[in-house]
């Protein structure tokens, strides 16, 4: 019998445009699986379903092979994760047409250049078409947007302290009228887009983000924000600014990922005034401990992290490396826990980690869902020890 809302398969391919082959053989490779099957066998699908769909065949359309649209569909059914991902998909789409209007462009400059028998720019004109190096670009933006998006969604929805981490660490920054300020690593920019009632109508701002795609979202976001906010693809180690040109330089959880770190301090120096501070956050080992004792409960094979960031920069030593740079430098806690309550935003953090854990939970997703599921059904406590350190220049 047929459950209210729901499309038996022949309707659902009908709707979405496959054939019930291809919802078969979704089916068959775990990547979209019917929400419920009758005794009979017939398949059912949902309006949640259908939405899970348009995001497969999107990444379909941006050429992931489907072991990776497998990882980057199993992060979260929730609405807040539909929008975003429909936010992100936009954005692409954008920067898509814009490179076609491009590609357009320079097709009829040298169509002209022909006409009038002047040289036509034909590494201008591969560079453009070069429709490989556009989809890895598309494909990376995604799946860092996608990853940034899953990290921020979890602590927005389920920390107690209320204040929120993005308006803690602007009080912290503690920005005054007419100072000029840089950004390292700025991700998606939520530090500005939280707080843009706070932000002195003439200060000076220069986001950096090592990803071009992220920098150019991040920059279309922050164009309606009536704010001198600067947007620019730069590498923490090198910095291209003036010495003494910067009253401030935020580095917000991106200190541990960078190669060299006496390189990036000697850096933050140069281009900060005397009497210029930095504000860097990080975390401790007892940061989200029990999300790997989770997923390690579940299989012990998983490491959420290549690399233990805290070992390179954190709450516990971070101090030590400041204090060879800076003059004065002092620790601010961020007081606040997670206790998650629903499974979805707790896997999509999960998988958005740099580690291993795709490899043993993808195939097992409905497992591992109902494994978390259990857990955040009594409400799953989660330890946050992060905070921001404040180091000053002489």
């Amino acid at each position: 019998m047929k459950k209210d809302g729901y499309y038996a398969s022949g309707k659902f391919a009908e709707m979405a445009h496959v054939t019930k082959k291809t919802l078969r053989y979704y089916d068959a490779q775990n990547i979209l699986k019917p929400s419920h099957v009758a005794e009979n066998g017939t398949r059912y699908y949902t309006d949640n379903d259908f939405a899970k769909l348009q995001q497969i065949l999107f990444l379909k359309y941006l050429s992931f092979p489907l072991s990776d649209i497998k990882e980057l569909t199993v992060r979260g059914t929730d609405q807040g994760f539909w929008l975003e991902s429909l936010q992100m998909q936009t954005s692409l789409l954008d920067e898509h047409i814009e490179q076609m209007i491009l590609m357009k462009k320079s097709i009829q400059e040298a169509r002209e250049a022909i006409l009038e028998s002047r040289e036509v720019n034909w590494s201008e004109m591969l560079r453009l078409s070069n429709a490989n190096e556009l989809e890895q670009k598309l494909k990376t933006q995604y799946v860092n947007s996608s990853n940034i998006s899953a990290r921020i969604h979890l602590h927005s929805a389920y920390s107690e302290n209320k204040e929120g981490w993005f308006p803690w660490l602007y009080r912290m920054a503690d920005i005054k009228s007419g100072e000029r300020v840089l950004e390292l690593g700025c991700g998606d920019g939520s530090l500005w887009t939280q707080n843009v009632n706070l932000i002195p109508d003439n200060a000076s701002i220069i986001l950096t983000d090592i990803s071009d795609g992220i920098v150019r979202e991040t920059g279309k976001k922050l164009a309606e924000l009536n704010h001198d906010i600067q947007c620019q693809v730069m590498d923490a180690h090198h910095i291209y600014a003036e010495d003494g040109s910067f009253d401030v330089v935020i580095a917000n959880h991106m200190l541990f990922y960078c190669e060299d770190l006496e390189k990036v301090f000697s850096e933050i120096r140069r281009v900060l005034k005397p009497g210029g501070r930095m504000i860097c956050s990080t975390y401790s080992s007892r940061h989200m401990q029990e999300v790997s004792k989770l997923v390690r409960e579940f299989d012990d094979r998983i490491i959420l992290s290549a690399d233990v960031l805290f070992d390179k920069f954190g709450k516990d030593n971070g101090g030590a490396q400041l204090s060879q740079y800076f003059s004065e430098v002092s620790w601010q806690q961020f007081e606040d826990r997670l206790t998650v309550t629903k499974p979805e935003p707790l896997i999509a953090y999960i998988l958005s980690c740099h580690g291993n854990q795709n490899r043993y939970i993808v195939d097992k997703y409905h497992d591992f869902y109902n494994f978390v599921k259990k857990k955040t059904d009594r409400g799953f406590a989660i330890t946050k020890d992060a905070g921001a350190f404040i180091a000053t220049v002489k």
